[in-house]
C-alpha cells in the first residue's frame, strides 16, 4: 500500500475563497460575553419578580486574613452576631453574599485528606476539596434569623490563615404581603 496520495494533502482543511475564518479572539469574546449577558439577564429577571427589599443599612461582617476576628460594621443595626471564631448567627431573615477565599497549605502532608465546609445550621453548602491552589468560597443564600453559619477545616494546619478570609453582607430583606 502506497502513501504517496498523503504527501499531497494540506495539512489543514481550506475555507472556500472568501469565506473569514473566525479569529481564537473572536471564539474567546463570544464563549465569555454571551455567558455572561445570560447570567446577567436571567439574574436580573429573577430580582426583578422577587419581592425583596435592598437592605437599608450596610451590614457587613469578614473574618481575617488577620487579625482572625470578626470585623462587623452596623454596630446599632447588626444583621449577624459573633457566637464563636468562625461562627455566625443571623440576626434578620434576607437576601445575603457570602465571599472569601481559601489558601489551602500545600506542605501539609498528613493523612486527613484536605476539605473545607462551609455549613449552615451543620449542613454543608459548598464543599471545597482542590488542595492545589487558591479557592473561592461563597455565593447569594437566603438565610432566616437563628442560622448558624461556620466555614470548618478538616484540620488548622491545611489552610494559610495569613491568606484565608470569609465574609458575608446583607443585600435584601424580604417584604411578604399577607
Amino acid at each position: 500500500m502506497s502513501l504517496s496520495h498523503m504527501e499531497d494533502m494540506p495539512l489543514s482543511h481550506s475555507s472556500p475563497q472568501g469565506t473569514p475564518r473566525t479569529s481564537w479572539k473572536q471564539w474567546f469574546l463570544y464563549s465569555t460575553i454571551v455567558p455572561l449577558l445570560l447570567l446577567c439577564s436571567f439574574s436580573t429577571l429573577i430580582l426583578t419578580f422577587l419581592p425583596l427589599k435592598t437592605a437599608s443599612e450596610p451590614c457587613i461582617a469578614k473574618f481575617g486574613p488577620f487579625p482572625l476576628k470578626w470585623q462587623m460594621t452596623c454596630p446599632k443595626l447588626p444583621c449577624v452576631n459573633k457566637t464563636a471564631d468562625e461562627k455566625l448567627e443571623i440576626l434578620q431573615n434576607g437576601l445575603y453574599l457570602i465571599y472569601g477565599q481559601v489558601a489551602p497549605n500545600t506542605t501539609y502532608k498528613e493523612p486527613a485528606p484536605f476539605e473545607v465546609r462551609l455549613c449552615k445550621n451543620e449542613d454543608i453548602i459548598q464543599a471545597l476539596t482542590n488542595n492545589s491552589k487558591i479557592q473561592n468560597v461563597g455565593g447569594t443564600y437566603e438565610f432566616h434569623a437563628g442560622d448558624i453559619l461556620e466555614l470548618i477545616y478538616n484540620s488548622d494546619h491545611q489552610v494559610l490563615k495569613n491568606n484565608t478570609y470569609w465574609g458575608i453582607l446583607l443585600l435584601a430583606n424580604p417584604q411578604y404581603n399577607s
